[in-house]
């Protein structure tokens, strides 16, 4: 059975992200005082009391304007309501009731789904009084809390759980791979996630760093399971000026760590940034498979016809410590190379699971051995003793060592002789290197 959804919406900084982190148990939505923070919709799964849905946190809902970037704001939101089995419509307190906040409350009563008004920000006596304003929405009895201050957290989940329909929580599923879209800012990372997925799931905008949120999204490709992570675009550090735009960055980097795949997205008309090189680099350091991406190809004037050879010498220049990464030319507006693209995803997905036969493995570190020895370290010669395969997705191999400090030269040797031998072609490696009796 598919989880229900539920939907938190409201009007710009009543805090609904405040809220929504609250009842996921983490800090997964950008909280700031600045109004209009959240722009794109934010999921997690929640369990409460052997109950289990999934919990949207959207943007702040305004009256129409001439600015574009609020209206397809408002857009989002729509699309999140229309998808969500319950609506938990979050009003201030504090600044009282709202012309908006009527215009809202109208708006789901035309929608005849369930809702639950929630009075944020009370957390004394004396403000509760003080709410009882927005029983003139003509909604339910409104619930009084303080996401801030955990207060009547509880009555809030209860009553959420007894509008939704009893569901049993899904076992995590495992062997699905999670592709982190990783690069600069307004390199067309939310656009290439639109035309994969074949829908406008994130915003969309000329306006750079549009999306400050990562957002999940699980779809399926030639019938594989698949998830997709669209993460706010990375500056240089001495750009990121704002709070917001900060969380943001350090959001992206927390997406490399649970993804398996990273797209390094980056702009046809400015290859291989010093920037996309320390992106490409972190990403590197937590053993990611990694796909260079070179998105907005159509906007490459065709002259020579070497252009692509060009942008190949430019990644491999910048990128040397990895050659083996590939390289996959995008349109995302037209959708070249998409399909393409996810192909490879899918064969370095498998490249990562692979497990080699230990005997065979034995036998291409007694080669290795046997062709180039390790250099002496000081006065101690290095004696490799033995190696086994002690993990995947990365493909991680232990070393017996009598010192473990390798050179990194010999490293990289031992690595090539492996990779070779049983063909991995994309996947990056971990060598460990421990010293053993």
């Amino acid at each position: 059975m598919a989880k229900p959804l539920v939907a938190i919406i409201g009007r710009p900084n009543v805090g609904k992200s405040t809220l929504f982190n609250r009842l996921v148990g983490r800090r997964e939505a950008v909280v700031t005082d600045i109004p209009g923070t959240t722009r794109d919709r934010i999921l997690a799964d929640v369990e409460w009391d052997g109950h289990a849905f999934t919990l949207v946190d959207t943007g702040g809902l305004e009256p129409p304007t001439d600015d574009p970037l609020k209206g397809k704001v408002r857009a989002q939101v729509e699309m999140a309501i229309d998808a969500a089995d319950l609506l938990i419509f979050l009003v201030d307190g504090v600044e009282g009731l709202n012309p908006i906040d009527e215009e809202i409350a109208l708006w789901i009563r035309r929608q005849e789904k369930p809702s639950i008004t929630v009075v944020n920000k009370l957390d004394n006596p004396k403000r509760e009084l003080s709410a009882a304003e927005f029983y003139r929405l003509g909604l339910d009895e409104p619930l009084y809390i303080s996401a801030y201050h955990n207060l009547g957290i509880y009555d809030l989940m209860e009553r959420t759980i007894s509008l939704l329909p009893p569901t049993e929580v899904e076992e995590e599923e495992t062997g699905v791979p999670r592709i982190a879209i990783l690069g600069r800012t307004n390199v067309g990372k939310s656009m290439l996630l639109n035309a994969i997925l074949g829908e406008e799931r994130a915003i969309v905008s000329e306006i750079a760093g549009t999306t400050r949120d990562s957002l999940d999204t699980r779809f399926d490709f030639d019938g594989n399971p698949m998830v997709l992570v669209d993460t706010a675009g990375i500056r240089r550090r001495g750009q990121v000026h704002q709070g917001i735009e900060r969380y943001s960055v350090l959001r992206a980097f927390r997406a490399i760590e649970r993804c398996d795949i990273a797209f390094m997205v980056m702009d046809a008309t400015e290859i291989a940034t010093a920037q996309d090189a320390h992106v490409f680099g972190f990403a590197a350091d937590a053993f990611k498979g990694l796909v260079a991406v070179i998105n907005k190809w159509d906007l490459v004037p065709s002259e020579d016809g070497a252009e692509k050879e060009q942008a190949i010498s430019a990644v491999r220049r910048r990128f040397h410590f990895m050659p083996y990464v590939p390289i996959v030319f995008t349109s995302a507006l037209t959708k070249e190379g998409v399909r393409d693209l996810l192909i490879l995803a899918l064969d370095m997905y498998q490249e990562r699971q692979r497990v080699v036969p230990p005997d065979h493995l034995r036998r291409v570190l007694m080669d290795a051995l046997t062709t180039q020895p390790p250099a002496s370290t000081g006065r101690k010669q290095v004696a490799i003793r033995g190696v086994r395969q002690v993990d995947v997705n990365p493909p991680t191999f232990l070393f017996s060592v009598n010192d473990p400090k390798v050179h990194f030269s010999y490293r990289r040797y031992l690595e090539n002789r492996i990779r070779e031998a049983f063909n991995f072609r994309y996947a990056h490696l971990r060598l460990v290197f421990k010293r053993s009796k």
